[in-house]
């Protein structure tokens, strides 16, 4: 309690607005922002290269995050546990964003998408306590298996880094949680000090690839916009839903994704939805309606 009275009033703010809105509109927030990143990400690719697009996400989030998380502090204050935990965080982030995007230059959205909900299956089931929120599950699981027109593929390579994507994104959620645990302006500082670990990361990898884009304007509001969509607005979001959602709860509500991705893609592309689509939806909200957050024993 010591260290809430002694946080800057800004911190103390984002506190309250995580807590004047339901978390599920967290949430939703960052499932909007998810898909709206990618766009911006697949359009790069042919100009800046796959791991040029990953160092612009993360160097952008981590410039964007500096001034107002002063990782530096954040780091040097921390117990030695905690910074341990920052690592382990900066790491996934880092290894997870770039193994995203080279799955994805592979393999279809789909197939990415839905090998990455398989892992937050397992989270979520862990922490089932009750038959209702079992029910909840198989529901979500079906209704996104529904919207996902799934294509398997024999691209050993484009499988790997789909693989690793969806196990670092598991990891993702589990530390994602440990950072929120003292509140969402705790939560958000430490992750803006995981992403100045992961900008350290990436410099050498991607650095190279995102240096052509340096040239073009365009090119480089396009790698902060990916970063802008994919890794602070999505990321705040979700500290500000884990903070007050139980992890297993937290998990089963990523099966709004695909919904929300074909929402979107209704509005903004004129891509009408079909009836599968529409019984996908629904099954995924009747899911998440009758879920019912139970704390972790």
């Amino acid at each position: 309690m010591a260290r809430e009275q002694t946080m800057p009033p800004s911190n103390l703010t984002l506190n309250r607005v995580a807590e004047a809105v339901p978390p599920q509109a967290w949430f939703g927030v960052s499932a909007v922002f998810h898909y709206l990143g990618p766009s911006f990400a697949v359009l790069l690719f042919p100009f800046v290269g796959v791991l040029g697009v990953a160092w612009f996400r993360i160097a952008s989030a981590a410039l964007i995050f500096a001034p107002f998380t002063r990782p530096w502090r954040t780091l040097r204050q921390v117990d030695a546990k905690t910074r341990w935990l920052l690592f382990g965080l900066g790491v996934c982030l880092a290894t997870m964003n770039t193994a995203f995007y080279l799955a994805l230059d592979r393999l279809p959205m789909s197939l990415v998408a839905a090998m990455e909900f398989v892992g937050t299956i397992g989270v979520a089931l862990y922490g089932v306590r009750i038959g209702r929120n079992v029910l909840a599950l198989a529901l979500a699981v079906l209704g996104v298996f529904i919207l996902i027109d799934l294509k398997w593929s024999t691209d050993l390579l484009g499988l790997f880094w789909a693989s690793l994507n969806a196990a670092l994104f598991v990891a993702y959620i589990v530390l994602g949680h440990k950072a929120a645990e003292g509140g969402a302006s705790g939560g958000v500082e430490r992750l803006g000090a995981a992403m100045a670990v992961a900008f350290i990361i990436l410099m050498p990898i991607g650095f190279i690839e995102a240096a052509k884009a340096f040239g073009t304007l365009e090119l480089v509001l396009a790698g902060i916009a990916v970063g802008l969509c994919s890794s602070v607005i999505p990321y705040i979001a979700d500290q500000l839903a884990m903070s007050r959602l139980p992890r297993a709860t937290f998990a089963l509500f990523l099966a709004i994704l695909p919904a929300t991705a074909t929402v979107i893609a209704a509005i903004v592309l004129a891509q009408i939805p079909t009836p599968r689509d529409f019984a996908g939806i629904a099954l995924v909200m009747v899911a998440v309606a009758i879920h019912t957050p139970q704390k972790p024993s």
